[in-house]
This record gives structure tokens, sequence and C-alpha cells, in this order.
């Protein structure tokens, strides 16, 4: 396959797949790197191919006092989970995944390793989350010891460099999942006994139903969350690149797309209707 099949592949996506044009320009990129440097037969610079010119979809936003409701109608297990999302912009497997030792309440930060683009950041931690936090923390302590006294348990799940930098910090606390599963089950790759974090899938459904017994009537998602974070960031004066830093974005333009959140109407114009005199 060659430089036809490329120019398919990409049409492919513009037409029927109607991905973002981000996404095509990704795949191209692979596409270019696969043939000059697996396949060493480079593709040629002059490819026709359709152009992708979806655009992006304007965040679903709450209000704050939309989200006090939405977080009242949480229960215990989830209400954590779902506070961090908004309180620090996260996006959900980034707080699910987090470890016991990413929590640094002398700072009061989150550090988020790994998160999309293989990203490590640094982002803010709201000072009323602390008491649950280290609540949470007693609950994963708990755990660890019930675990620590099955003698099949084989510690937590760490990255394969870091397994065996560190061999024996898989059953240490600080690198339990600040989340952990309710039930232990077995590594689907190696078959070990492992705890493992929380099931994003319930998180989903437990979100959506707050939101329903809320009378929220908005499409609400845990990203929902991160979306009104960014907004109600900037609507209290943050400035654009330091929203930008807490959300993880390479570019400020994917930040800019929540300043047409605030506007007051398309690019901040008033209506004449609502010019109109009332007598």
């Amino acid at each position: 396959m060659g430089n036809n099949e490329v120019e398919a592949f990409l049409n492919h996506l513009a037409i029927k797949r109607k991905v973002a044009a981000r996404t095509q320009a990704t795949a191209l990129n692979a596409l270019v790197f696969l043939y000059k440097h697996v396949l060493e037969n480079e593709l040629d610079l002059s490819l026709d191919f359709i152009r992708s010119n979806r655009q992006q979809k304007l965040p679903t936003v709450l209000t704050k006092s939309e989200v006090a409701l939405l977080m009242q109608q949480l229960t215990k297990r989830n209400l954590l989970v779902a506070s961090i999302l908004y309180g620090s912009g996260l996006r959900l497997m980034e707080a699910v995944k987090l470890r016991v030792q990413d929590i640094d309440f002398d700072y009061k930060c989150i550090r988020i390793w790994n998160g999309k683009g293989n990203k490590h950041r640094v982002v803010t931690l709201a000072q009323e989350l602390i008491p649950s936090l280290r609540n949470q923390i007693c609950q994963v302590q708990e755990y660890l010891q019930l675990d620590l006294s099955n003698q099949q348990y084989a510690g937590v799940w760490m990255p394969h460099r870091l397994s065996k930098k560190y061999p024996n910090a898989n059953k240490s606390l600080l690198w339990q999942f600040l989340f952990p599963s309710y039930k232990l089950s077995a590594d689907p790759e190696t078959g070990e006994i492992r705890r493992h974090h929380f099931d994003p899938s319930s998180v989903r459904k437990a979100i959506k139903t707050a939101a329903l017994k809320a009378h929220i009537n908005k499409a609400v998602t845990p990203h929902t969350l991160r979306h009104s974070f960014a907004t109600h960031l900037l609507q209290n004066g943050a400035d654009i690149r330091t929203v930008q830093s807490q959300l993880g974005h390479s570019d400020v333009k994917t930040t800019q797309i929540y300043t047409h959140v605030l506007q007051q109407g398309a690019d901040g114009v008033t209506s004449p209707l609502s010019l109109l005199p009332t007598n």
C-alpha cells in the first residue's frame, strides 16, 4: 500500500467517519512517520485528499447552582470523584487513576501523570476537599491492610518499568489507587490478584442519574464538570494561559472555546430585540 491507499483512508475519515480536522491530521502524521521511519518508503508530499472541515463542538456547561444541585444528588461513593472533576478540572480517567501519593496536601495540588498526550501536569486542589481526601486515604489504608493478609494478593498494578525499578512499591500505601475497587480481581494480563480502581462507567452512570434527579435539562457527563471548571475559572477572572495549563491543553486555541460560553450572545452582541421599548 502507498499514496493511493493513504489518500483513500484519509478521505474515509473525513467523509464516512466525519472526524475533526485535528483527528485527521493526527492520522496523517502517524502514517507519514510509519512510511518514513518503519517502512522506509516515504509518502508523496503532494497527497490529494479531502480535508475534514468538521468544527469543534461548543461545550455544555453547568451554572454554579446546577453544579451544587448535581453534587447533592450523588452518593458518597461518587461524590468525591465528581468534586475532583469539577474542583480540579480532571478528565474522568485521570481522576480514577490517581494514586495516594498524587495528592499534595502541603501545596494544595494534584499531580497528573501521563494524561492525554502522555503529558504530566500539576492542578489546583480545593481546600474544602482535604478532609474528605484524608478520610479516603484512611479507607485505602484499610483495604491495603486487608489485602496484605491475603497470600494471593500481588499488589497494585504498576507500569512495567516502575514495577522493575521499585519491586516492593506495589504493596505500599503511596502507590495504591486513591479510588480502589470494592473487590479484588484478576489482572487480565498476568492473572495475578490485584485491587483495581473505580470503574469509570459506574461514575458516568452515577453522574447521569444525579443530573436527572436534579432536573438539570442538559446532557451532563463527567466531562461536563471539566468544561464547567474551565468556564467558571475564566468567569472568576483567571488568565486564559492559567486555564490552559490547568486543563493540560497543548494549544491555547482549544482553551479559547470556553470564552465563547461566557459571551452574552454570539460574539458578545446584544440582540436588537432586547433594545425595543417595553411601552
